[in-house]
C-alpha cells in the first residue's frame, strides 16, 4: 500500500522549516483571512509565498486553512482571496463553510478545495455531495471509529481521499464547534479566538454565600473535568491506514517548532519503521502534552474517568536552535536555560536517542558561561556529536527510571 501522506501544522516560517525538514510530506498553515486559529498563526501573503516556496523546492505540498464559518459581509472577499492563493501556488485551501466552498469552486475552480473537519462530515452521503461540487479530499469528524471510517471508504469513489487527525490537541465539543468561550469572553471559537475556558480552573459558590469560593478538586492535581485529552494514535496507524485514510494529520499550528518538529519526526520514523514504538513514545512523551488518548477511533474513548485526568505533562523543555556546527561543539540560538552540569539531548531527523552532559558554555566573544539564562542569546555549546543546522537541542526534566 501507499503511504499515506504525513501532514504537519505551522503557524510561522519557522515551523515551515521544522516540519518541512523532520519529515512532512504536506504542510498546513493559516494566512491573513479566516483562519481557525488565533491572529498570531495567521501568515502574511508574503509569508505564505515562502511557505510554497520552501516547500516545493522540497518536493513537498502547502496547504492553507480558510476554515472559520464565513458571514454575508465576508464571502465576497473569498474570490480574490482564492485567487491569490492559487498563484501563490498553494497546492489546496482548507475549508469548513459550505457557502465557501462553493464560492471558492466556482471562482478559481484549478485550486484543490479539502474539507475541514469542522464540517463534520462522517458519513459517505455527505462527502458524496461534496464530490459533486468538485472536492477531493475530507478531514473526517474527529468522532468517527475506524470501524465507521472503513464503511464510509467503501462507498466512495477511489480518487476521494480521507484524512484524519491521529496527534494533538483535541475540544470536548463536536468537531472543535465550540461556545462557551463565546459565552464567557465574546471570543469565537468558530472565529479563530477561542480563549480555552476548557482549560481553565473552577471553584464552587453557594448562592446565599457570594464570594466564598471553594475549590473543585478531583485529585491532588486540581480539576480537569471539561479538559480533554491529547490525541496519540501512535499505535494505531496501521489500522488507520487499512480503513482507508490517505493523510495523517498532526494538529497544532499555535506550537513551537520543537513541538512540530518532535511530533513529525517521531510519527515519521514510524511511517516509515525506522524506530520502535518505545522509542517513539519516549519522543512524544518529551513535548509538553495533556494525558494521551485515541480518540474515538477504538470505538469509544475509553471509560472516561475525570479522577484519571491529569494536567499537562512536560519531561523536557526546549533549550535552542543549532545554527551551525564544528567539531566538538555548535552554536546556537538559546530558547530555555540551561547550565553547566545539565543533560541535553539532540532532536534531528539524522539520529535519535542522542543525550550529552554540557561541560562548556561560551558567548559570542568567546567568554565561559556557568549558564545559558537568556532567551534568544547566541551561545557555543561543547558536544561529542557531529550537529547540523536546524537540529534542536532540548532539556530533559524527567529522567527514565532505569537511568
Amino acid at each position: 500500500m501507499t503511504k499515506p501522506e504525513l501532514l504537519a501544522p505551522a503557524g510561522d516560517l519557522e515551523c515551515v522549516k521544522a516540519a518541512l525538514r523532520f519529515g512532512a510530506d504536506a504542510v498546513y498553515v493559516g494566512g491573513p483571512q479566516l483562519q481557525l486559529r488565533a491572529q498570531s498563526a495567521g501568515m502574511t501573503m508574503d509569508d505564505v509565498a515562502q511557505a510554497v516556496a520552501l516547500a516545493h523546492k522540497a518536493g513537498k505540498k502547502l496547504y492553507v486553512t480558510v476554515n472559520c464559518f464565513v458571514k454575508d459581509t465576508e464571502i465576497d472577499t473569498l474570490t480574490d482571496y482564492g485567487k491569490a492563493l492559487y498563484e501563490l501556488g498553494v497546492d489546496a485551501v482548507i475549508v469548513s463553510d459550505l457557502g465557501a466552498v462553493a464560492t471558492l469552486r466556482g471562482a478559481v475552480p484549478k485550486l484543490a478545495v479539502h474539507i475541514s473537519t469542522q464540517a463534520n462530515c462522517q458519513n459517505a452521503a455527505t462527502a458524496l455531495a461534496y464530490y459533486q461540487m468538485g472536492v477531493r479530499r475530507v478531514v473526517l469528524a474527529r468522532e468517527m471509529t475506524i470501524s465507521e471510517i472503513a464503511e464510509m471508504r467503501s462507498r466512495l469513489p477511489d480518487d476521494m481521499e480521507m484524512e484524519a487527525f491521529v496527534h494533538g490537541a483535541m475540544c470536548m465539543a463536536f468537531s472543535g464547534r465550540c461556545f462557551i468561550s463565546s459565552m464567557l469572553t465574546g471570543r469565537s471559537g468558530n472565529r479563530g479566538e477561542c480563549t480555552q475556558p476548557c482549560r481553565w480552573g473552577y471553584a464552587l459558590m453557594e448562592q446565599k454565600r457570594p464570594g466564598e469560593y471553594f475549590p473543585l478538586e478531583e485529585t491532588e492535581h486540581g480539576t480537569n473535568i471539561i479538559s480533554s485529552r491529547d490525541l496519540n494514535c501512535l499505535g494505531i496507524l496501521d489500522r488507520l491506514q487499512a480503513a482507508g485514510v490517505a493523510s495523517y494529520k498532526i494538529e497544532g499550528r499555535m506550537k513551537t517548532p520543537f513541538y512540530v518538529a518532535t511530533v513529525v519526526g517521531a510519527y515519521r520514523r514510524k511511517i516509515d519503521g525506522t524506530a520502535t514504538d518505545e522509542q517513539l513514545m519516549r519522543e512524544l512523551n518529551a513535548i509538553s502534552h495533556r494525558p494521551y488518548a485515541t480518540g474515538f477511533y477504538e470505538e469509544y474513548l475509553f471509560k472516561y474517568n475525570p479522577d484519571l485526568q491529569l494536567p499537562y505533562v512536560t519531561e523536557c523543555s526546549f533549550a535552542g536552535t543549532v545554527l551551525k556546527a564544528e567539531d566538538g561543539r555548535f552554536f546556537m540560538e538559546q530558547r530555555g536555560k540551561f547550565e553547566v552540569g545539565d543533560t541535553l539531548e539532540v532532536v534531528s531527523p539524522n539520529s535519535l536517542g542522542l543525550s550529552f552532559t554540557v561541560t562548556h558554555i561560551e558567548d559570542e566573544e568567546g567568554n565561559a558561561m556557568e549558564s545559558a539564562p537568556h532567551a534568544m542569546q547566541k551561545v557555543w555549546v561543547d558536544c561529542p556529536y557531529r550537529l547540523e543546522a536546524g537540529d534542536l537541542i532540548r532539556k530533559r526534566l524527567v529522567f527514565d527510571e532505569e537511568k
